[in-house]
């Protein structure tokens, strides 16, 4: 069960316990049931209150009670955008190959792998995309971001997610958002794949709507809120509590489950989103709106309208716009690209650009249609048609200029080395005795 609604003050008490809200005040001397009572800040106590983020939680045991946190493996968790030397070319993966569960055992935290970043932890300034590829479940393992928030895609397999607040059952097409602080354990069911985005120092937002209005894109209804469960066990031989901090990992052992609130209030939750629910906005008439229209949340940076990170979606749409070549244009930006690929084809590479699989266009590097895709798009006939039917392609974009790690360009091995020959094709129309186009017959 969820409640809905994006940033909202909620409240919520599992029905074991009816009551377990104190009444009318955060820190009563003794909480109902004997909790305790812990707030979670997930910003500064002085921000002003349109961007003031925290929740009161009342737990079975506050989250203090723990060992010391010990250094531990970081796996292929990096933060080090110096590992190799800058690369400018368009670059394209293959789909991550999932490790099988009858070689290894690997959860979701031991299964994430940073691809590329930018910026600086300590600052609280930057982000890293990450690739988890895992075919088990976290077992009497938890783990939490002192570090920034995780936006969550998963591309094959379900997700079932325990927090602090609550459970989340995740599918492919479906998002999560775990903002920094927040405990969680994944639960898979078979071999599992997907994508992360994590953001330091800033958190995610609805973008603003300007003329569009009062609604459109991702309405704020549409974001689903755990409601509250808890579970009151006792763990033989300790449950473990990973905690990514300054970029490096440690583990720490308790006695019980961290998912011992029974009751909480606040506006600093997770939520998930169905991508399905995304209100297409386009072009009617010619030419293109740019993709930042599909944007489905945005983490701002300091400089207004330019963010830390965009999540953007291409989802199942109409084109109707008349005399356009209707495909994503060719395109230098300011900006860095990641994309993935859910599900489908995604329209401007029918080939190459699988589910699974990646690219990234960095800063001022060019990119665009494949020659085939060109061809086609300029002969044809521009009848209304659907536009991504089956398909379901996104974009992690960012102002910063994107770092590749080593797993990235070289360990992973699964780097397309031919990306570049998909524009090898493109061959010169142009016409300089005739300044009419060909028209499409």
């Amino acid at each position: 069960m969820y409640i809905s609604g994006f940033g909202n003050e909620c409240a919520s008490e599992d029905p074991r316990c009816p009551g377990s809200l104190p009444k009318g005040q955060n820190n009563p001397q003794v909480c109902p049931y004997n909790l305790y009572a812990e707030q979670l800040s997930g910003s500064a106590f002085t921000c002003p209150r349109s961007t003031n983020k925290r929740s009161w939680l009342y737990r079975i045991l506050p989250s203090v009670s723990h060992k010391p946190f010990e250094s531990i493996d970081q796996g292929h968790m990096v933060h080090n955008w110096d590992e190799v030397g800058p690369d400018p070319n368009q670059l394209r993966w293959k789909p991550f190959e999932i490790p099988k569960a009858s070689q290894k055992k690997v959860d979701f935290v031991s299964g994430l792998h940073t691809l590329c970043g930018a910026g600086d932890i300590k600052s609280n300034n930057g982000l890293a995309v990450h690739i988890f590829l895992c075919n088990s479940s976290m077992e009497n393992r938890c783990f939490y971001n002192s570090d920034g928030d995780f936006l969550i895609v998963p591309q094959k397999g379900r997700l079932l997610i325990y927090t602090e607040f609550g459970k989340m059952l995740l599918q492919p097409n479906e998002i999560c958002v775990i903002q920094r602080g927040m405990r969680f354990s994944v639960d898979v069911f078979e071999e599992t794949r997907g994508y992360v985005l994590e953001v330091y120092g800033a958190h995610f937002e609805l973008p603003d709507l300007g003329p569009i209005g009062a609604n459109g894109l991702a309405n704020p209804r549409d974001f689903l809120i755990p409601v509250a469960w808890y579970e009151d066990r006792q763990v033989p031989g300790g449950y473990t509590v990973i905690n990514k901090f300054q970029g490096k990992l440690f583990a720490s052992k308790q006695d019980v489950s961290p998912f011992n609130v029974v009751a909480w209030h606040g506006n600093y939750t997770p939520y998930k989103y169905n991508l399905e629910n995304f209100m297409v906005i386009n072009a009617v008439a010619f030419d293109h709106a740019d993709p930042s229209i599909f944007t489905v949340l945005t983490a701002k940076s300091l400089r207004p309208g330019v963010a830390i990170a965009d999540f953007v979606i291409f989802p199942p749409r109409w084109g109707v716009a008349d005399k356009t070549f209707r495909p994503p244009y060719y395109h230098r930006n300011c900006m860095s690209e990641f994309m993935g690929l859910i599900k489908g084809h995604y329209e401007a590479k029918q080939g190459g650009f699988l589910p699974g699989g990646g690219s990234l266009h960095s800063a001022m590097t060019p990119h665009g249609p494949d020659a085939d895709c060109f061809e086609k798009a300029s002969q044809a006939s521009l009848q209304p048609e659907r536009v991504a039917d089956g398909t379901m392609a996104f974009m992690f974009e960012s102002s910063l200029s994107l770092a590749v790690t080593k797993w990235g360009l070289k360990t992973c091995n699964c780097l397309d080395e031919n990306y570049y020959k998909c524009w090898e094709p493109l061959r010169s129309h142009f016409t300089p005795n005739s300044r009419s186009p060909t028209e499409p017959k």
